[in-house]
């Protein structure tokens, strides 16, 4: 069973925001694998079943970005500090372009407050990700968290929304193949960050 959480923060004024990327993707994966409806499982919403890839949970934690990890309570790695292979996570990420995305195995926070918040649940960065470009942002921004919890213009929507398939082949990938060979199928094909 594999469990992929897509971040964001729930309620209709942040739906299109950039930190709801994650969200998107969420909801890309069930429509494509033809999931239940989400339910909610408090702290989340949630689906699953079989895929032809594997069974799969698949979440969206309803907690608010800061207190991500508050949905992934009890899950821990095999040894402290160890790997969490069955685990894909969702994430908008300004340090890349709109339009491009990458796959990691593990990693830092990056200064993401939803990441920093599963890392401190789980106790390990050990977990594999998949970042969606939503940036640069602006170098005349002055508060970085007005610009992630603004709507996306409709140009660079319509960009991230044209990549869904392709993101959701490398979760695919990922989840029949592992993340470094998604990684060597996918991060290949995307501009890395300036």
């Amino acid at each position: 069973m594999k469990l992929i959480v897509g971040l964001g923060n729930p309620g209709a004024a942040y739906a299109d925001t950039r930190h709801n990327a994650g969200f998107w993707l969420a909801d890309a994966l069930a429509a494509r694998w033809r999931l239940p409806p989400f339910r909610r499982e408090p702290p989340s919403l949630a689906t699953g079943g079989p895929t032809p890839f594997g069974p799969v949970h698949l979440l969206k934690p309803h907690t608010f970005m800061n207190d991500s990890g508050l949905a992934l309570h009890g899950l821990r790695p095999a040894e402290p500090g160890g790997p969490l292979e069955g685990l894909l996570v969702l994430v908008d990420d300004v340090a890349l372009p709109v339009g491009y995305f990458r796959i990691r195995p593990e990693g830092s926070d990056g200064g993401h407050n939803g990441l920093r918040s599963i890392e401190a649940t789980l106790g390990t960065r050990l977990y594999a990700r998949l970042r969606i470009g939503v940036g640069p942002a602006p170098a005349d921004v002055d508060d970085l968290a007005d610009f992630m919890l603004a709507p996306l213009p409709a140009r660079e929507r319509d960009a991230v929304t044209e990549l869904l398939p392709v993101m959701a082949e490398g979760v695919e990938c990922w989840m029949s193949e592992g993340a470094e060979r998604a990684m060597a199928r996918f991060n290949r094909r995307v501009k890395p960050a300036e």
